[in-house]
C-alpha cells in the first residue's frame, strides 16, 4: 500500500485543507504515515502570510532533495496551499525536486496531478484562479474524531494593504446555509462535540449569496444542530454586528471566545492599513462584547513595525492593549508581501527599533494575559480533553469554552488519549500565562465548598 505525509502550514483554513487532502489519498487506497522517509507521497499546504513561513517551507521542501537524491527516485513532493497558488511555476525554479505545484481552488485534482507526474517523471504545475467547488464537499479524514472544520465562505474582499491573502484564496463566497447547516447535522452524528465556523471574514457570510450577512443567523442555526460546542474564525471588527454579537450572548454552546484582530491602535495606522475602523471605533466595540457576553475571552492580532509607524502611533498600540484587556494576542513584526500595496511603502522602521517595540508589546500582553488567566482560580470549569499534553504525556491536556488551555493529571489506571473528545468539569486551582492547572470533578468534593461554577 503506497503512503502520505502531509505537513501543514498557516491558518485553520489550511488544516481543513489537509484534512480534504487526506481523504482524497486515503480514497485512493493510500495510508498516512508519520516521517516523510517513509512515504512515497509528501504533500506540503503552505502560508504565504509573512515571509520568515514561506522561507521555513521552503528549507523543509529542499531538505527532501537529499531522499530523491539518495535511493528515493519515486518519492513525490507536492507543494499546495497559498504559496502554491502565488509562485506556481516559480517554485520549480527554485525547487526543482518538485514533482507536483497546485494552487487553492483545485485540491480535489491533486490524485490527478500526482498519477501524471509518476507516469511522466515530468513536473505538473496547476493553479486555477478560481473553483465552484468547496473543499467541504470533498472527502475528509479529521485529524479529531470529535472536532471539525466547518468552513462557511472562502476568500476575502478586504484588500488591507499589507495582506497577500485576497490575491491567493480570491474574493469572498459563502456556502449555502442550508449546506453548512446539514453538514454540521451529518457532523454531529458521527459523534463530532465541537465544530469551527471558518472563514477570512466570517462577519460577512452570505452578503454575496443572500444580498447581506448571515452570520449570527448561520451560528443560532449551526449551534441547533445538536453540536455542543461552535466556534468560528475570523472576524473584522467593521463587520461584528448586534446581531451577531446577540448570537453569541444569547445561544448555548456557541463559545463566549472571540478573535477580533485590531492589528494596530494608531488610526494613521489603521488608515495605512485599509482597516476600515479607529480605535474609538474599536474599543467602544470591545466595550459592547464584555457587557453583552460576561466572562467572554478576547484574542487578537498586532503588527508592530508597519511602514511609517511612529513611537506615538506604537502608544497607541500599547494603550489599546491595556483598555481591551486581551486573553491573547498574536503579535508579528511587519513582513512586506509582494503584490500588497503596502509593499510599496518606502517609510520602513528600523529594525532594532521594532523589536524594541515588539518586546514591550509582548511583555504588555503576558501581563494581560496572566491577569485574565488568575481570574479563572477556584472555578470550576467545562473542559473537553483533547488528549496528553505536550509537556507531559501523562498530563491531561484540554480547552474550556473560553479557550483557555488546561493541564490535569489523568485518573491512575487511564491514558490521557482515553479521554479524548470527552468533557469533564475541572477545578482551576491555578494560573500560568498560557495555561490553567486543575483537577478532575472526581476529587472535586473539597474544592466544590469554595468554588465559584463558572
Amino acid at each position: 500500500m503506497r503512503t502520505f505525509v502531509i505537513r501543514t502550514f498557516g491558518c485553520q483554513m489550511n488544516k481543513h485543507d489537509s484534512e480534504r487532502i487526506a481523504g482524497l489519498l486515503r480514497a485512493q487506497g493510500m495510508r498516512a504515515v508519520g516521517d516523510a522517509g517513509d512515504a512515497d507521497v509528501v504533500v506540503f499546504m503552505t502560508c504565504s502570510v509573512r515571509e520568515n513561513a514561506v522561507e521555513r517551507i521552503r528549507g523543509q521542501v529542499a531538505s527532501l532533495k537529499a531522499l530523491k537524491t539518495g535511493g528515493r527516485p519515486d518519492l513525490l513532493i507536492a507543494v499546495g496551499g497559498c504559496v502554491g497558488q502565488q509562485e506556481g511555476e516559480g517554485l520549480l525554479r527554485a525547487l526543482p525536486h518538485v514533482d507536483v505545484v497546485f494552487g487553492t481552488h483545485n485540491l480535489a485534482h491533486l490524485p490527478a496531478l500526482l498519477e501524471s507526474a509518476a507516469r511522466t517523471r515530468r513536473p505538473t504545475v496547476e493553479v486555477l484562479d478560481s473553483s465552484d467547488t468547496f473543499a467541504s464537499d470533498l472527502p475528509s479524514e479529521r485529524e479529531h474524531p470529535w472536532h471539525a472544520w466547518v468552513p462557511l465562505m472562502v476568500g476575502c474582499d478586504n484588500f488591507c494593504s499589507y495582506c497577500i491573502v485576497p490575491y491567493v484564496r480570491g474574493r469572498e463566497r459563502s456556502r449555502p446555509i442550508g449546506k453548512v447547516v446539514a453538514e454540521c447535522e451529518r457532523l454531529a452524528a458521527d459523534g463530532v462535540v465541537e465544530v469551527t465556523l471558518l472563514g477570512q471574514n466570517v462577519n460577512s457570510y452570505g452578503r454575496d449569496l443572500y444580498g447581506a450577512p448571515r452570520f449570527a443567523e448561520a451560528l443560532r442555526r449551526v449551534a441547533a444542530t445538536g453540536v455542543r460546542r461552535v466556534r468560528f474564525a475570523t472576524s473584522h471588527p467593521k463587520d461584528l454586528s448586534p446581531e451577531t454579537i446577540a448570537a453569541m450572548a444569547e445561544t448555548p454552546g456557541v463559545c463566549p471566545y472571540l478573535h477580533l484582530p485590531v492589528q494596530s491602535g494608531s488610526d494613521d495606522v489603521l488608515a495605512a492599513m485599509n482597516r476600515h475602523y479607529t480605535k474609538d471605533s474599536y474599543l467602544a466595540l470591545v466595550e459592547r462584547l464584555y457587557e453583552a457576553i460576561p466572562g467572554l475571552a478576547l484574542s487578537t492580532d498586532i503588527i508592530v513595525g508597519f511602514p511609517g509607524e511612529t513611537d506615538d502611533d506604537f502608544a497607541e498600540t500599547l494603550d489599546v492593549v491595556r483598555r481591551c484587556r486581551f486573553d491573547q494576542a498574536f503579535t508579528f513584526i511587519y513582513s512586506p508581501r509582494e503584490g500588497t500595496k503596502a509593499a510599496a511603502l518606502t517609510c520602513s522602521v528600523p529594525g532594532d527599533v521594532v523589536h524594541e517595540r515588539f518586546d514591550r508589546l509582548v511583555e504588555l500582553v503576558q501581563a494581560s494575559a496572566l491577569e485574565k488567566n488568575r481570574a479563572y482560580v477556584g472555578t470550576v470549569r467545562d473542559v473537553l480533553w483533547e488528549g496528553p499534553s505536550k509537556r507531559d504525556e501523562s498530563m491531561l491536556a484540554g480547552r474550556t469554552d473560553t479557550n483557555k488551555v488546561v493541564h490535569a493529571p489523568c485518573p491512575a489506571g487511564h491514558s490521557p488519549q482515553s479521554y479524548a473528545g470527552s468533557f469533564c468539569e475541572v477545578g482551576i486551582e491555578a494560573a500560568q500565562t498560557w495555561f490553567l492547572s486543575g483537577f478532575l470533578s472526581g476529587s472535586l468534593s473539597g474544592f466544590l465548598s469554595g468554588a465559584r461554577r463558572a
